[in-house]
């Protein structure tokens, strides 16, 4: 967004979507991001001296930790093509050189070309906005059958270099070209310049590199002399704590619009090196996970080895479409989605433990509804059961999830998954990640209070024992600050944090037990239906009449003892 006039850019936008519904959304998106905001705040107000110190003693040894993991033996390259999507329509069509140009339609943009960048207009932006900031936009809409070829040529080249590159997207490669260095004498700057003269001849494209010593530099470097450009990070620590001391924090992959926001609001913390110098009150407010990865940015560390194993977390299947409130053509939708899914879970030779249904309102309200399933027909079975118990839902049906078995279907708005993700960046730590779940899904109502209760007066009774016996460890705040179950620290002043805390490992604790039963009753049921059917089984070689074929006998259902005989 360099020379580009934000301010007038912001005003346009403003006003081509005020008072429509994805300017309502927004705000109550803002809303929400502010409550968390106030929330954080609070909880700083709450540390007393004593709790900042202590927290100091932990941020200073966490620094240490990793200051003494910092690998810079290693050399890696990212790549990045420039305006990839347009760069080839425009290599396809060279009338458009020049000029404005923007892959997608009216309704959004996929990218756009540097041209059109230059008045404000960028990826994930609405067409009709885009064409108020550059009225002279061309559109055109996407092929990606003719990207994924411009793409594989690209990653050829790039086998050259590292045949295990990692590819992040069709434009985007990290590369770890520490032995091409080693063995052909050059250094990584030479590396960069070559690969981009490779990328050039073989496809016409351009791109941009960074080379660093690790994978989240490298990225970072990738971006600084955009577009068809390059940035060398040497194997230093002086030259790499140099580099990130005034680096803003946005520039960080994992750090997005909220947790910036967040981070400079509650803390005031706008640049790399700020990481540091708060590293008490971000031990006290963040969970270790995220505590670990700031700190880490702090110091400019990031991935050095190459993944070996990297298993898929997760496969979907989406489509946007126009509001509507036609059920058979969202049930159609929904049959076709279920469908390519289906087929790209076996083309992977995946098979799924959770399955999710997602659903954006015309207000633009996301929703999602998860249960346990992953063969072919029960994908869409059950999507066709949480659609229609949504839809009935929508038009006022509060009884839409009562008889049909996803009463507990944990459903959780688009809306809280931006807290998740603020309290949990991606990283490459290896440190355990602490989640946050619903109590309300977890156990019946009736039996909340009371277990509840049981659960946090810690007592020695065999009646409590046995509430708590699914527990590998009694919850109890060690030296007055760590939880014995998790190791996650919440100072005494944190009363409803910890109470918040004792409620989730309940829920968790409730969750297992939950699940085993659920197991242990699918397992009988499964044991009772063989043994029906082998009794069905046996009892039609005894069957006298053609009449009698048309139906089981009764007793065939029922498993025999001796006190029946």
């Amino acid at each position: 967004m360099e020379g580009v006039d934000k301010e007038r850019v912001q005003r346009i936008v403003y006003e081509m979507s005020k008072g429509s519904k994805y300017f309502e959304s927004e705000k109550r998106k803002e809303a929400f991001i502010q409550q968390k905001v106030e929330n954080l705040r609070a909880q700083r107000e709450k540390l007393t001296d004593k709790d900042i110190a202590h927290f100091q003693e932990i941020a200073d040894k966490k620094i240490v930790e990793l200051e003494a993991s910092r690998d810079l033996t290693k050399v890696w390259l990212h790549s990045d093509m420039d305006a990839f999507y347009a760069a080839v329509e425009t290599l396809e069509d060279p009338s458009l050189k020049g000029k404005a140009l923007a892959v997608g339609s009216l309704s959004m943009i996929c990218t756009a070309s540097y041209e059109a960048r230059k008045f404000g207009v960028r990826a994930a932006m609405p067409g009709f906005i885009a064409c108020k900031l550059c009225p002279d936009l061309v559109f055109v809409p996407p092929k990606f059958e003719k990207y994924t070829y411009y793409s594989e040529l690209t990653r050829k080249i790039f086998q050259k270099y590292d045949p295990d590159f990692i590819a992040t997207s069709l434009d985007e490669a990290y590369l770890n070209i520490t032995d091409t260095c080693v063995k052909r004498g050059i250094s990584g700057e030479e590396v960069a310049d070559e690969l981009r003269k490779a990328i050039f001849e073989e496809a016409g494209l351009t791109c941009s590199a960074g080379v660093a010593p690790n994978r989240m530099l490298a990225k970072v470097c990738s971006d600084i002399n955009k577009p068809n450009g390059q940035f060398i990070l040497t194997n230093d620590r002086k030259a790499v704590m140099t580099f990130i001391s005034s680096l803003p924090i946005r520039k960080v992959g994992g750090i997005g619009k909220v947790t910036e926001q967040v981070l400079r609001d509650v803390l005031g913390i706008s640049t790399c090196e700020d990481m540091l110098q708060k590293g008490s009150l971000l031990c006290a407010l963040f969970s270790p996970c995220s505590t670990d990865f700031f700190l880490s940015v702090g110091l400019g560390l990031g991935g050095t080895e190459t993944p070996r194993c990297r298993s898929r977390k997760s496969i979907s299947s989406e489509r946007t479409f126009s509001a509507t409130g036609d059920e058979s053509f969202l049930f159609q939708k929904l049959a076709d989605l279920a469908e390519n899914l289906s087929k790209d879970m076996q083309k992977e030779s995946l098979c799924g433990r959770t399955l999710t249904l997602k659903l954006k309102t015309a207000t633009f309200e996301g929703k999602r509804f998860a249960n346990v399933e992953n063969s072919t027909g029960s994908l869409m079975n059950d999507r066709h059961v949480m659609l229609e118990g949504e839809l009935k839902f929508s038009t006022g049906d509060s009884n839409c999830f009562s008889n049909d078995g996803y009463s507990n279907v944990p459903y959780e708005p688009d809306i809280m998954t931006e807290s998740n993700q603020l309290m949990q960046p991606a990283n490459n730590s290896g440190t355990k990640e602490y989640g946050t779940y619903s109590f309300d899904d977890a156990c019946p109502t009736e039996s909340r209070t009371t277990t509840m209760e049981k659960f946090k007066r810690g007592s020695n009774s065999a009646e409590d024992k046995a509430v708590l016996s699914c527990c590998h460890k009694p919850l109890v705040w060690v030296d007055d600050y760590i939880c014995s179950v998790c190791g996650i620290e919440l100072p005494p002043s944190f009363i409803a944090e910890r109470q918040e805390h004792f409620d989730y490992h309940l829920a968790q604790m409730l969750q297992e037990e939950e699940t085993v039963n659920n197991r242990s009753q699918l397992d009988q049921r499964e044991s009772f239906s063989q043994k029906g059917k082998k009794n069905v089984d046996s009892r039609k070689k005894h069957k006298s009449s053609p009449k009698e074929d048309k139906h089981i006998p009764i007793d065939a259902f029922f498993i025999k003892s001796k006190k029946n005989m």
